[in-house]
C-alpha cells in the first residue's frame, strides 16, 4: 500500500509538471537593481516567459543580508509560481555566520545555477596605489583610515574583503555595509569608501572609463577583460573568489517541477543573444541541474567555511 501511494505520488508530481505554468510566476531576489544578482534573473526570466507563456516576475526584497527575501520563499507554497535567485549569501555564508536565522537552507529545492562571475579589487582613482602592493603597503601607513564598501555583511563581496585583510596581513580598515552591489559601487564612484571587491561584470564599464582602477582578480588567472590585472592568486596562492547566482524553489516543491525549470533554463543559456547578455556582464554561463547545484552548494559551504575561518569571523545574531 506505502509503494502505492510513493507510484501515485509520483505520477501526480509528473502531471503537475507537465502543466506548470499556468500563470506568472515570481523570482525574487534579495538585493535591489543595479548589479548583477538583479540582472542576470531578469535575462533568464525574459526567455523563460517566451518558452513557457507565462510572466516570469523580478521582485526586489533586499534587506538582512538577503534573509528577508529567503524566508519569503522559504515560506511560499511549493508550487513552483515562486523562487529565490540568489548569489552565496543566503543559502552558504549566512548559516555560517549567523547562529540562528528564519529559515533553513537545506530545505530549499536547488533548481540551478545560471552563471557565475569572478570578483575584482576595486580602488577609487584618489586612491594613491597603483598595484596591488602598492595598495597594501598603502592602507599599512594609512591604517583605519580607508573605508571599504560591501554588498552587505555575508556577502561573497564582504567575505573576500575580510579574506583579503587577513591574508595581507590583518589589515586595518573600515567596513561601509550596502544592500547591493549597486548602491556599493556608488559609494565607491562617489568617494564615500576607497575600494570594494565587486562582481567583475558591473564594474568593467567604470574601469574601462577610469572611474576606477582596477588592482586584482580574484580567478584563477587573469581574466580576458583585464589581460594587464594581475590575479589575487599570483600574490596569494589559494586565493580565488567568485559569485554564483543561482535558482531555488520553496521545500517541498515537486522535484518534476524543479528538473523542468532546470531543464529549461540550461536551454536559454545556449541562446546566442543570453550568452552575449551574460558575456556583457563578465558572466560564465553554467546552467546546473538541481543535483549539480546542490553539491555546488556543499562545496562552497565549505570553501567559506574555510575563509572566513581565516579571517577570524565569529557566528554571531542576525
Amino acid at each position: 500500500m506505502r509503494l502505492l501511494f510513493v507510484v501515485l505520488g509520483i505520477l501526480a508530481s509528473q502531471a503537475f509538471a507537465q502543466d506548470w505554468p499556468t500563470r506568472a510566476v515570481r523570482i525574487i531576489v534579495p538585493f535591489p537593481p543595479g548589479g548583477a544578482a538583479d540582472a542576470l534573473p531578469r535575462i533568464v526570466g525574459e526567455r523563460l516567459s517566451a518558452r513557457l507563456g507565462q510572466a516570469f516576475v523580478v521582485e526586489n526584497r533586499a534587506g538582512a543580508t538577503g534573509s528577508i527575501a529567503a524566508e519569503l520563499v522559504f515560506r511560499a507554497e511549493p508550487d513552483g509560481y515562486t523562487l529565490l535567485s540568489t548569489p552565496p549569501a543566503p543559502l552558504v555564508i549566512n548559516p555560517i555566520l549567523y547562529l540562528k536565522l528564519p529559515y533553513d537552507p537545506a530545505q530549499f529545492v536547488p533548481v540551478s545555477v545560471m552563471a557565475s562571475i569572478v570578483s575584482v579589487l576595486l580602488v577609487h582613482p584618489q586612491v594613491a596605489a597603483g598595484s596591488l602592493g602598492e595598495f597594501v603597503a598603502f592602507i599599512k601607513a594609512n591604517p583605519g583610515r580607508l573605508n571599504y564598501a560591501s554588498q552587505g555583511t555575508t556577502s561573497v563581496s564582504f567575505l573576500t574583503t575580510e579574506w583579503f585583510l587577513a591574508a595581507a596581513g590583518n589589515l586595518k580598515v573600515q567596513h561601509v555595509p550596502y544592500k547591493g552591489s549597486g548602491p556599493a559601487l556608488a559609494a565607491v564612484l562617489a568617494g564615500e569608501a576607497q575600494f570594494f571587491f565587486d562582481n567583475l561584470g558591473t564594474s568593467l564599464p567604470h574601469v574601462r572609463a577610469g572611474r576606477m582602477r582596477a588592482l586584482a582578480v580574484a580567478g584563477e588567472t587573469r581574466h580576458p577583460a583585464l589581460p594587464g590585472v594581475p590575479a589575487m592568486n599570483e600574490t596569494y596562492p589559494g586565493f580565488v573568489s567568485a559569485a554564483w547566482f543561482g535558482l531555488v524553489a520553496p521545500p517541498k516543491t515537486p522535484g518534476a517541477v524543479a528538473q523542468k525549470l532546470s531543464s529549461e533554463v540550461r536551454d536559454v543559456l545556449k541562446i546566442a543573444e543570453v550568452q552575449k547578455r551574460l558575456a556583457d556582464l563578465s558572466a560564465d554561463a553554467i546552467g546546473s541541474t538541481p543535483a549539480e547545484m546542490a553539491q555546488l552548494m556543499k562545496d562552497d559551504t565549505e570553501r567559506w567555511r574555510g575563509a572566513i575561518r581565516a579571517a577570524g569571523l565569529k557566528p554571531g545574531e542576525l
